[in-house]
């Protein structure tokens, strides 16, 4: 087994995500566009939240040394060794943050999108004819991990733990994929797609049900990968507290989870790790929120 060093980087590449410096705030669009951004934006609909009762849930995986090849094998050291972690209640969106969703707040901040996903959504609304009503039910992508930390504060949420995307993705006995342990296909998840001009291929947010996770939580695995609050450990697991684990203290990168439109099945296990610097953007990189619960009212 190689490095958990390299390992990790070579994540970054399956997933797409490079070591290009963040880019800045975006340019001011044209008129036509500004006006299908104000189109994309007002179509809107947010997310329903799923509730992820407190418990125990199998984290990470058992070392597997006699079947290179197969699914069960670790994708690296980084997600061992496994833990029965407990998780006080929360919960979580169904569906990752839509664009329409993204393109709303950036309004609401009197801020314009970056520059790269002003030239994607130009490109398909004007070579690929796509609508603003599909447009608005994309994942939200190009976000930095900034962003998407302040998209969730602003909706009075916030970004999941790594465990606790972990266990909303698995259940609590440790699913190889969100959908059980079948290989992935075109009807539970996007993902393996390629296009000559890297234009991302992607799935409405409330999309391939029949991929959904234990929980109901729709594209755990695939379409794009999700930022998480916890800075990224290589060897967290070895020292993380049994419960509700709150990722290190600090790091050089945020964690990522569930592979993305571009990945090889390893990506889309749900034990599967990477990682990329929080003011990082890419077209492989999206996010959903989390709640911690309300604590339940006394018994008079």
């Amino acid at each position: 087994m190689s490095s958990p060093v390299c390992r990790v980087l070579f994540s970054l590449l399956l997933c797409g995500i490079g070591a290009a410096p963040a880019w800045p705030a975006g340019p001011k669009p044209s008129q036509e566009l500004a006006r299908h951004l104000a189109s994309i934006a007002a179509l809107a609909q947010s997310s329903p939240r799923v509730m992820i009762p407190a418990g125990d849930f199998l984290l990470g995986s058992k070392r597997v040394d006699d079947d290179p090849y197969g699914h069960w094998t670790q994708f690296d050291d980084t997600e061992l060794p496994q833990n029965r972690v407990w998780l006080d209640a929360y919960e979580m969106d169904r569906d990752e943050v839509s664009l329409g969703e993204y393109l709303a707040f950036l309004q609401q901040r009197k801020e314009h999108p970056p520059e790269e996903l002003q030239k994607l959504i130009w490109h398909v609304i004007t070579i690929h004819s796509v609508s603003d009503r599909t447009l608005t039910r994309w994942p939200a992508l190009y976000v930095t991990w900034h962003e998407a930390k302040a998209f969730c504060a602003s909706r009075g949420t916030r970004l999941p733990t790594e465990a606790e995307w972990e266990k909303a993705a698995r259940g609590t006995e440790g699913a190889l994929f969100p959908w059980g342990d079948a290989p992935p296909d075109k009807q539970r998840a996007m993902f393996g797609q390629h296009h000559v001009h890297e234009i991302p291929i992607l799935a409405a947010v409330d999309s391939l049900t029949a991929g959904q996770s234990p929980f109901g939580l729709r594209h755990m695995a695939g379409n794009v990968a999700e930022w998480v609050q916890d800075w990224f450990g290589f060897d967290y697991y070895a020292y993380m507290p049994e419960r509700n684990p709150p990722g290190p203290n600090s790091g050089r990168y945020k964690s990522l989870r569930g592979g993305s439109w571009k990945s090889k099945p390893i990506m889309l296990r749900t034990a599967t790790r990477s990682g990329a610097p929080p003011d990082q953007r890419s077209a492989t990189i999206g996010f959903r929120c989390a709640k911690s619960a309300a604590p339940a009212a006394a018994t008079p």
